[in-house]
């Protein structure tokens, strides 16, 4: 999914009002668990859009015996 900036307003602001639900502008509505994880997403979005990826590497190893 691709956050918008409308998105990051609308998280920013239900933070700023100790909210914990948040109506996005496609109408999707989330409700919140905890500040902590409000916060993790406005991270995330404000990182995807200033266009940083979260860059991990996963190596899978296979052992037989």
């Amino acid at each position: 999914m691709a956050w918008t900036e409308a998105d990051r307003d609308a998280l920013r602001e239900a933070i700023v009002l100790g909210a914990s639900k948040v109506r996005y502008a496609d109408g999707r509505e989330v409700t919140y668990r905890s500040l902590e994880e409000m916060r993790s997403i406005l991270r995330q979005i404000e990182d995807e859009l200033a266009g940083r990826r979260d860059e991990r590497t996963s190596v899978v190893a296979h052992l037989r015996w």
